[in-house]
This record gives structure tokens, C-alpha cells and sequence, in this order.
């Protein structure tokens, strides 16, 4: 089977469409805006993304959008933000995490007292198994997402217990069946 280019345009469309990314990458030509890092285009762009995406979550979780009627009486309301910055793969972003007015409210984005979103600890594993000491990926992390964690945060990611597969699991992926 072959693959057209019209099937290949579908499935590789992407998501940003080339006249909006032209006029973003002119506007951060012009201006001189940084594209990385604490003050970057990207960083902003991605806590912009977020706290659209959780005033989405409570919206849903309300019932009601924003300023629609049909949340007076409801029993719970919008109760403004809490700022917070949180540790991804791009580096420390900054975001404005909603509240309701009961303390219901439990964002499935950036979940409470989460300071570290997906693959952060995978990063911090990854140059201690290449050989990193706690102090070397401090300063690769400061540098590299211009983010200060802690040597002591560094061993405690290092020094949580990783789940080893049990023997049956072994066996099974070994293709015995040990129960018959």
C-alpha cells in the first residue's frame, strides 16, 4: 500500500499554521525577544497554554463557563489563582492555577502540590546513570533550563525505590507460565 501526499499532509499537519509561526518568530526578530529560556517566547507560550488548559479543567469541573449566569446559586464559584512554577521538560515555567470557592477543585494538568511535571525525574536519572554526580547535574540543570534545585532534591529523585518485576512477570517475559 501507498501512501499519497494528500494522506501524508493529514497526518503531519502541524499545529501551528506557517503564517502564524512566521509572524511570531518576526515579532521575536523585531523586538529581540529571547525564544528561550526564563523570559523566552517558549516559556511563555507553554504557561499561556497551561492556564488555558486548567481554567479549561475548572470550567468543566464547575459546569459553567466564566462569567455565566448559570453558575450564581450554583454553590461554587471561581475563587482566583494561585501562582506557582512548575518544572518541565522545557525548563521552570510559571503558571495560574484556578480555585473554586469549596477547595473541590483538583487540576489534572498540574495536580496540587506538584512542582515537577512528567519526564523532569527521568532527566535527573538519566545523567546520574551516565555517570553525573548530584553536583554535576545541578549545574547542567541551572545551565541547561536555567532551573535551582536542590543537591539534596537530586539524591532524593535518585534514591526513590524503582519497582523490580517479579519473578512471575521474569518467567512471563521469558514465555514460562509457572501457575500450569
Amino acid at each position: 500500500m501507498t501512501t499519497t501526499e494528500s494522506e501524508i499532509e493529514t497526518v503531519a499537519k502541524p499545529l501551528i499554521d506557517e503564517a502564524t509561526l512566521d509572524r511570531l518568530m518576526a515579532q521575536v526578530e523585531t523586538e529581540g525577544l529571547e525564544l528561550l529560556g526564563p523570559d523566552g517566547v517558549l516559556t511563555d507560550l507553554t504557561s499561556r497554554i497551561m492556564n488555558r488548559a486548567m481554567e479549561a479543567e475548572l470550567t468543566d469541573h464547575l459546569g459553567y463557563e466564566s462569567g455565566d449566569p448559570a453558575g450564581q446559586g450554583s454553590g461554587n464559584n471561581r475563587n482566583g489563582t494561585s501562582a506557582k512554577t512548575v518544572l518541565t521538560d522545557a525548563g521552570a515555567v510559571p503558571v495560574s492555577v484556578p480555585r473554586d470557592r469549596n477547595g473541590e477543585f483538583e487540576p489534572k494538568l498540574v495536580p496540587k502540590h506538584a512542582r515537577r511535571l512528567e519526564g523532569f525525574n527521568e532527566i535527573v536519572l538519566s545523567l546520574i546513570s551516565r555517570g553525573m554526580t548530584t553536583r554535576d547535574v545541578q549545574a547542567h540543570l541551572a545551565a541547561a533550563y536555567k532551573v535551582e534545585i536542590s543537591a539534596e532534591l537530586i539524591s532524593k529523585i535518585t534514591n526513590r525505590p524503582v519497582p523490580l518485576p517479579s519473578d512471575t512477570e521474569v518467567a512471563r517475559r521469558r514465555g514460562f507460565d509457572l501457575l500450569g
